[in-house]
Parts: C-alpha cells; sequence; structure tokens
C-alpha cells in the first residue's frame, strides 16, 4: 500500500506525510464565525477534514484534530446589536445550527472543539510575548504585527511585498509601521464587546485567536492545519508569521492544506448574485448524505461547480451503490479492510472522485457474482470504504423508503408487524427501536383495537 501523500500549500507539491511525533498527530482545521446559518461553502472543509480525519484514524493511534468557533466578531457584535442581545445568544444559536448540519452531512464530532471566548488568557500572554521580543508594537489602543521582522512573510501565499501592500484586504491606517501590519489587538467602544489588557480594554484581532489556540491544545508545532483557500492570505500568511515568531522560531505548522471553492450554476456564490445556499435548506430538497457525496465527487482542490444536475447525479450514484447493497442482503458480513486500491486513491492525497470509482468497481462485481464467499468479501469492503468515506450507513431499505418516489409500502407493513410481534413476546426496547425506525422514515403509528394502524407524517 502506498504511503500518504499531501499536497503543501507552503511548498506547492505532494509530499509524503510523517507526523512531527509518531506517537500524536496533531490536525487544526479552521472553524465558523458563528453570526449566521452556513452556507454549502462554508460546509465543505468540515467534509473535506472529516475524510482526512478518517483517513489519519485509519493509520495511527493518536490523532488529535481540532477545529475552533470564533465567537468574538465584528458580525458578531453587528448581529447581536441588531437584535439588542448579548453576543453569546447569536453564538450559541448558530454553534447549534452548525452542528445540526454537519450531522445532516455525516461530518464526525472533532476531538475539540475550542471557542475564542475561552482563550482571552492564552491570546493576552502570546501578545505579550510578541510585544516583548520586538515583533508587535503598540499604537493608539492597538497592538500590531510587525512584518517587516519576519522575513519569510509571503510566503506561503506566494506574494511579496509590494503586492501585500497593494492587497486591498489591507488597511492602510496612520498608526501602523507598514502598511501591511496586521492587528493583534484593538480598542472596544463602550457598546463594543470587550476584555481588559494592558494596552487598555479591547478585544482580539482575528488571526491571534486561531494561533492561540492551536499552540493551547497542540503545541508549537502541528502536523496539518487546514481550511478553505479564501484563507491562505491574510489569515494563515498571518497566522505562520506571528507563531513561528512567538514560538522562538520553530516551525508553526509542517503541511498546510486548503479546499477549493464552490461556484453554483457556474457563477461565484455570493449574497449580491442571490445564489447563496444554505445546507439547512439544500437538505430539504437533498438528503444529507447525497449532498455529501456530491461534495466528495471532486477532488477537494479542485473547484466544484454545485447545480441541480451536480445533486441529481449524487443521488443516482448513491441508489446504485445502495442497490448494489440491497441486493446483497441474504449476506452477511465480515470485519474486513478496505481494499489497496481503495486506500491508495485517498492516499494519494485525498482522491476521493477515483476513490467512489473503486467503490463502483466492487458494487459491479457483487452485482454478477454468484459465489457467496466472494460476495461477502466485496459487500464487506464495500461497507468499509463507506465508512471511511462516511457514506453507506444506513440500511438499503432506509435509504429507498426515505425517497419520496420510492415509499415501500411492503416494507413499512413488515416493519409493523415486527413490531407488533415484539411487543407480543415482551420485547419492549426492540418495538420501541422500530417505531423510533418508522419516525425516521415518516411514518406515523396509531395502537387501535386488533392491531396497529399507519400513515405518512403529516
Amino acid at each position: 500500500m502506498s504511503e500518504l501523500r499531501l499536497h503543501n500549500t507552503l511548498t506547492r507539491r505532494k509530499e509524503a506525510f510523517v507526523p512531527f511525533d509518531s506517537e500524536r498527530v496533531t490536525m487544526y482545521v479552521c472553524g465558523p464565525t458563528v453570526y449566521s446559518f452556513a452556507h454549502i461553502g462554508n460546509a465543505r472543509p468540515p467534509v473535506v477534514f472529516d475524510i482526512l480525519a478518517r483517513l489519519l484514524k485509519s493509520l495511527y493511534r493518536n490523532v488529535e484534530y481540532v477545529r475552533n468557533i470564533t465567537d468574538i466578531d465584528d458580525k458578531i457584535n453587528i448581529a447581536a446589536k441588531a437584535e439588542g442581545v448579548g453576543i453569546d445568544v447569536i453564538s450559541e444559536r448558530y454553534i447549534k445550527a452548525f452542528h445540526a448540519d454537519l450531522e445532516m452531512l455525516g461530518v464526525l464530532p472533532v476531538d475539540l472543539e475550542p471557542r475564542v471566548t475561552k482563550h482571552l488568557p492564552e491570546i493576552l500572554a502570546m501578545i505579550s510575548t510578541l510585544i516583548e521580543d520586538g515583533f508587535a508594537y503598540e499604537a493608539e489602543s492597538h497592538v500590531l504585527f510587525d512584518v517587516s521582522t519576519y522575513k519569510a512573510y509571503g510566503e506561503l501565499s506566494g506574494r511579496n511585498q509590494d503586492e501585500l501592500i497593494a492587497g486591498a484586504r489591507v488597511e492602510v491606517a496612520p498608526y501602523k509601521k507598514n502598511p501591511s501590519d496586521f492587528v493583534l489587538w484593538k480598542p472596544s467602544s463602550d457598546d463594543q464587546p470587550g476584555w481588559e489588557s494592558s494596552w487598555g480594554r479591547g478585544r482580539p484581532g482575528w488571526h491571534i485567536e486561531c494561533s492561540a489556540m492551536a499552540k493551547a491544545h497542540l503545541g508549537k508545532t502541528i502536523d496539518i492545519h487546514g481550511g478553505g483557500t479564501d484563507l491562505v492570505f491574510p489569515h494563515h500568511e498571518n497566522e505562520a508569521a506571528q507563531s513561528t515568531c512567538a514560538h522562538g522560531g520553530d516551525t508553526y505548522v509542517r503541511f498546510w492544506i486548503h479546499n477549493g471553492f464552490i461556484n453554483v450554476n457556474a457563477e461565484k456564490m455570493s449574497k449580491s448574485l442571490g445564489n447563496v445556499l444554505l445546507v439547512k435548506d439544500l437538505v430539504k430538497d437533498y438528503r444529507g448524505e447525497v449532498v455529501r457525496y456530491a461534495l466528495l465527487s471532486a477532488h477537494y482542490r479542485a473547484q466544484l461547480e454545485w447545480s441541480d444536475d451536480t445533486a441529481r447525479q449524487a443521488q443516482a450514484a448513491l441508489d446504485r451503490l445502495y442497490g448494489a447493497l440491497r441486493d446483497a442482503e441474504d449476506i452477511g458480513i465480515s470485519n474486513v479492510a478496505a481494499p489497496p486500491a481503495f486506500m491508495n486513491t485517498l492516499l494519494d492525497d485525498l482522491n476521493t472522485p477515483k476513490a467512489l470509482a473503486e467503490m463502483f468497481n466492487m458494487a459491479r462485481a457483487l452485482n454478477i457474482s454468484n459465489d457467496d464467499t466472494e460476495r461477502l468479501q466485496l459487500k464487506s469492503a464495500l461497507l468499509a470504504c463507506g465508512q471511511l468515506l462516511g457514506i453507506l450507513a444506513q440500511d438499503p431499505a432506509t435509504w429507498f423508503a426515505g425517497d419520496s418516489g420510492a415509499f415501500n409500502e411492503d416494507m413499512i407493513d413488515k416493519l409493523v408487524a415486527d413490531r407488533e410481534q415484539a411487543r407480543v413476546d415482551k420485547q419492549y426496547a426492540e418495538a420501541d427501536a422500530i417505531r423510533d425506525k418508522l419516525l425516521a422514515l415518516g411514518v406515523e403509528l396509531e395502537d387501535v383495537a386488533g392491531g396497529t394502524r399507519w400513515r405518512k407524517a403529516r
């Protein structure tokens, strides 16, 4: 089997992944700023790095995956002020919504999910270190990082200093030594959230938050840092600069991994175009597993084109895979690993399109095989592959019953009969489990004299 190779944004090439500490693999991924509902573009990084986390945990005994929550931000402040509530009310609302969205997409919980509001002491300590060591300075109640003190600034994004100064996202303020210096701490007005510091009441800049949280939970040097391509500059560029300087020159991140953008109907997704697709709305039209499959249908570094056709193709593909499993329901499951041909595609920089193609090869072989030993191996291998990609976790009957165009009344009748028999046998836990399964299928039960009636939930 091949070694794991990942495309490192810093070196702009695929490299063999070897952890800094063979006993502890560390990964930090930038999470949401919780002021609104997540759109499909926000969902791509959690799905991509969920696959990477699953793969890493199949290869190494100890993997620590951290994804942060940004709950201090000007957009949160604006939303809270508009509603006349505290920032915690806004944050909690959208954290719950974010978790619900990810659950629908089959994204597993991360090992740790730190919040900025819980890490002010670590943030303040890192800022103090940068000032003391000559990498940052105070100016008009702000603290700024001096980019001239970090000679490698611009290497991650591939931009030179002239480009950085001309960049639209660089704020030019009179208190800056250099136009590209960035804020570590900024003052808060009386009507804004703020925390006491040596530089006055204020709040942290965006970039220092991740640096402090990553160090607090994973140490000075981490193996993998991930996020969307839009974070390469300025966020990750600034993180690399401040963390390297605060850590005495130690490498901050060994592998920078970034996923590509999503276009909607061949256009960039934006509020101005009115084509922003919220996850909570998408899953009303397409099941979460369909959305997840669609996100895996393109290589994570490639731009993904989203349209109704994308979703329909994902639905049809999953129907074929579940169909192969349904036709093999007479065969059990054994504990087998994903085949080398499949694993090699994932080990090659998470090539999910090729991995899915390997799964279809297995499904075709399963469909035509007449040998029960071979069918057992193929079915088990197909499910093992699905586990690594986070798909095929449903019972095939449940999958097809969940399709509004294929409501299987015979299957419902059988489940109702099984529940009635379980009640006769006083197997009440089993009876309750069947009721719950029927509810998940959109079926309501009514126990009446002489039996049970069922109907589609309204």
